[in-house]
Parts: structure tokens; C-alpha cells; sequence
């Protein structure tokens, strides 16, 4: 599990995914976001700019984000 500390109010989706090392470039991201390869607090979501804020859940290819 991957604890992310989350400074402002929120972070784009694909931006997280970059922040975590999940993906290499913000094009990777939005590819497999838009795909479906990425749940949000357990649902698939393919939005490339939903804001996720501290208490939420990512999931990506096996590896959990929680964001505090």
C-alpha cells in the first residue's frame, strides 16, 4: 500500500498516478485511466481530472493508494 501526503485540497487523478510512480508520463496516465484500468474507492472511474482528496482510495494495477 502506497500512503500519499496530499498538501492542498486535492490532486488530479493523473497526477497522482505521476506522484506515486504508478505511470512514467501524464499521457500513460490518462491512457489507462480513460481505459478503465483505475479504481476510485472501489469503483472504475475514467475521469483524467477527478479530484481525489484525503480519504480516498486508489487502485492501479494491484498497488492501493491512500491519500492523507
Amino acid at each position: 500500500m502506497i500512503e500519499f501526503e496530499l498538501t492542498g485540497e486535492y490532486i488530479p487523478m493523473i497526477q497522482l498516478l505521476k506522484a506515486t510512480n504508478l505511470v512514467q508520463t501524464g499521457g500513460e496516465a490518462q491512457i489507462v485511466v480513460t481505459q478503465g484500468e483505475v479504481k476510485y474507492n472501489g469503483q472504475i472511474d475514467t475521469r483524467k481530472r477527478l479530484k481525489v482528496k484525503v480519504g480516498d482510495v486508489v487502485e492501479f494495477r494491484g498497488k492501493k493508494i491512500t491519500v492523507k
